[in-house]
């Protein structure tokens, strides 16, 4: 989802900082784009298209959607296997086991797997206030058990905070050595998103989830999600970003805006990216996340399915 819509000044912190790392956005050479593209056809890894609820977050909000029927209209109007959840639109349902088993119920009846939750809006992660971290930490333990419940492989969260790009880093990391261990009881994984500000800086993220050091972290690397600053619309190269991430990642988000007349993404080339996630023998499912405009949300969906099943990807 846009980095707008979660903790806007937060993720921004720290942004300054990244100017002393500019050097971080040099462009890919030639040579380098056409590694990635031989790839595609040297690796046959095909792999299998999920739909990210984020998607249809407008039909949702208006009403046209109970999101209880998210893996239904999923199977029926795309034919697709895997869901992501957004916690935003179950917010008051964590800890409610009865909502939770029909969730289930319903993405099992229509035969599609349900794959994690993209948490937003429990807090930073990096939270330098010890009650605030506590708060934090506990907000997505309870997500954690949700995702179990639910039968997801992981959560992604935010690397949210302030200060120096240090600073930030070591904040994060404390952060997550108090969270690990119960996702590592319930056998889940914690995915970090590139999601603006700090962490869409694809290094700095990078020598996060290294300095944590933990078996059940990883990363979930968007196409789309890299803006350092929203304010001066200041860019982290997203293919050398994704490049940076995919080897650390259990899931891959495929942003998509807008389409020229081909079907080929106007912001991305997919079939880039995807060279890229196979030359990191990346292993996992690949994400629809539609959030254009001008079209309606379930072209934009359907437009995006195809490009992926052009470059490779099936569906389940």
């Amino acid at each position: 989802m846009t980095p707008r819509e979660t903790s806007r000044r937060t993720l921004l912190q720290g942004a300054a900082g990244i100017a002393a790392t500019s050097v971080l956005h040099a462009c890919v050479t030639s040579k380098e784009i056409a590694t990635e593209k031989k790839s595609m056809t040297q690796d046959s890894t095909k792999y299998p298209i999920s739909l990210a609820q984020w998607s249809l977050h407008r039909t949702i909000r208006n009403g046209e959607l109970d999101p209880l029927d998210f893996a239904k209209t999923t199977r029926e109007n795309w034919d697709i296997g895997g869901v992501e959840y957004v916690n935003s639109f179950f917010k008051d349902k964590a800890d409610d086991q009865s909502y939770l088993a029909e969730l289930k119920s319903r993405a099992s009846d229509h035969g599609v797997e349900s794959l994690l939750i993209m948490v937003d809006g429990e807090g930073a992660m990096g939270a330098p206030d010890d009650a605030a971290l506590q708060e934090t930490v506990a907000n997505h333990r309870k997500w954690l058990e949700a995702a179990r419940t639910l039968g997801c492989h992981s959560i992604r969260v935010n690397a949210q905070s302030e200060g120096t790009p240090d600073e930030q880093r070591d904040r994060c990391v404390r952060g997550f050595h108090m969270l690990l261990p119960h996702a590592e009881e319930l056998e889940l994984d914690v995915i970090i998103e590139n999601h603006g500000g700090l962490s869409s800086n694809g290094a700095w993220l990078t020598s996060l989830v290294v300095a944590v050091d933990h078996p059940r972290l990883g990363t979930l690397p968007d196409f789309g999600n890299f803006i350092l600053d929203w304010d001066t619309r200041e860019e982290y190269d997203r293919y050398k970003g994704v490049t940076e991430l995919i080897p650390y990642a259990r899931a891959l988000s495929a942003k998509s805006h807008d389409f020229d007349e081909s079907g080929e993404e106007t912001g991305t080339d997919f079939s880039r990216m995807l060279a890229i996630a196979r030359s990191a023998n990346y292993e996992g499912w690949v994400g629809i996340e539609y959030e254009g405009e001008t079209l309606s949300e379930h072209d934009g969906i359907t437009r995006t399915r195809d490009l992926l099943i052009n470059n490779g990807c099936h569906t389940t």
